[in-house]
């Protein structure tokens, strides 16, 4: 490491080096070069010396890791990142974001998004995700109480004086073949081209019955209450 600091050094013997020539020659990310640097300028050649002197173990990706931490501290720092707030002007953490984090905090010289992927699976997180669901209003028990009555309708046996019908409803754009498509041949697949043409929106009524294990499908020009009032009666 020391090689790291003669080689930035403008001197007798020659211009210095720039960074992407003494990361190539010596093997290490420019980011570690700049730390050193900086410690050199904030707190003097011993202390550069001595700190660049620690090993530098790499994952099997080639990354870079601080001699001084196991994997599992940086797995440590890493999960924690990953609970506190969200960066300012970021809705949410993302791999990108924890990776370039974890190396701005010096946690790692150098790790991909793949490797914080590869962490967060093996500890079963995956906290790039979102889920959608409804969430109750806080301390409202008359909700609570209506969302149970409603639950406890599919657990009811099957009676077919009063079936259990649920309904959903959807809408799906419909579009049309820019290019005729080849057909299927011996030795090669049906092909189609990816570029298509509007064609509109369809909507679909779904009503099924579980327990019957019974079905059926209405699909419609549009959606609206009178669509929706039509279903029910029907």
């Amino acid at each position: 490491m020391p090689d790291i600091l003669r080689k930035a050094d403008i001197s007798s013997e020659g211009d210095a080096w720039n960074d992407a020539q003494i990361s190539q020659a010596f093997e290490i990310s420019i980011s570690t070069i700049e730390r050193v640097r900086q410690r050199l300028v904030e707190e003097g050649l011993e202390a550069a010396l001595n700190r660049a002197k620690q090993t530098h173990r790499k994952n099997k990706t080639g990354e870079e890791r601080r001699g001084e931490e196991g994997e599992g501290e940086q797995e440590a720092h890493l999960i924690a990142l990953a609970g506190s707030d969200s960066p300012e002007g970021s809705a949410r953490w993302t791999l990108r974001l924890l990776a370039d984090k974890m190396v701005e905090l010096e946690y790692v010289n150098s790790i991909s998004h793949e490797t914080v992927r590869q962490v967060f699976s093996k500890n079963e997180m995956k906290p790039w995700q979102k889920k959608e669901g409804c969430i109750p209003p806080e301390a409202h028990a008359e909700w609570v109480c209506n969302l149970e009555e409603v639950l406890e309708v599919y657990k009811r046996h099957i009676d077919p004086a009063h079936p259990v019908v649920c309904l959903d409803e959807s809408s799906q754009q419909q579009i049309k073949e820019i290019c005729e498509p080849i057909s299927a041949e011996p030795g090669q697949t049906e092909r189609y081209d990816d570029e298509y043409k509007r064609n509109g929106v369809s909507n679909w009524f779904l009503f099924f019955e579980p327990l019957a294990g019974w079905r059926h499908v209405d699909v419609t020009d549009q959606r609206t209450a009178i669509d929706w009032a039509y279903q029910i009666r029907s």
